[in-house]
């Protein structure tokens, strides 16, 4: 079968662990990769080398950009940035404390399938949930058949992955923080999305 046929494979991992120059409130800074972080996508790297990656992605954020750079080295492949992969903006929200009230009155919203609602000066959940999918799928339509490695960030993988997925629930990722360089893997054919593993699942299927 031809691999235009053929169902793209991304595992989409949560960046390294990173510092950020404003990490006691609310902010978009980008962040950089602690030792620990470097250490981590190495490790993951190391994991991965048994499952052939043709490629590696990040968003343009730095703290995922470094983690592709050090994840693509050691797999010997190339690293690109690709608009759409980063977290959630927290628009006029910034500075403000992590607990903010109108910012989790936001995510309780979105939870209960209200993704209209905006994030202040941000962006809506159904802003969020269509540039990451197309992000998605633009990663799949270029690498048919293939096997690719995603660098994303918690919040938005943990939002947007289960409201892509035909096989499991919006909520999958309620209970389930995700640890740095925790993978999802997704396959994505035309516009199906299966979610194929879940962080923390016991097994493969997260059914």
């Amino acid at each position: 079968m031809s691999d235009l046929f053929c169902p793209a494979i991304l595992l989409v991992a949560r960046h390294g662990d990173a510092d950020y120059p404003h990490a006691k409130v609310l902010s978009d800074d980008g962040g950089w990769l602690t030792d620990k972080g470097r250490a981590q996508v190495s490790e993951l790297a190391t994991t991965l080398r048994s499952r052939n990656v043709a490629a590696v992605y990040t968003s343009s954020l730095q703290r995922a950009v470094e983690s592709g750079t050090i994840a693509a080295e050691a797999l010997g492949v190339e690293s690109r940035v690709i608009d759409g992969l980063e977290e959630f903006s927290v628009g006029a929200l910034a500075g403000r404390d992590h607990d903010d009230p109108e910012l989790l009155g936001v995510f309780e919203a979105w939870k209960a399938g209200h993704l209209g609602t905006f994030i202040p000066g941000g962006e809506s959940g159904a802003d969020v949930l269509t540039r990451y999918r197309g992000a998605l799928e633009e990663i799949s339509d270029q690498h048919r058949g293939e096997t690719i490695l995603v660098f994303s960030h918690g919040g938005v993988m943990s939002f947007a992955i289960p409201r892509m997925g035909r096989n499991v629930r919006n909520d999958l990722a309620a209970q389930r923080f995700l640890p740095n360089c925790a993978v999802a893997e997704i396959s994505i054919d035309a516009d199906d999305v299966t979610v194929v593993c879940w962080p923390g699942s016991a097994d493969r299927s997260v059914v």
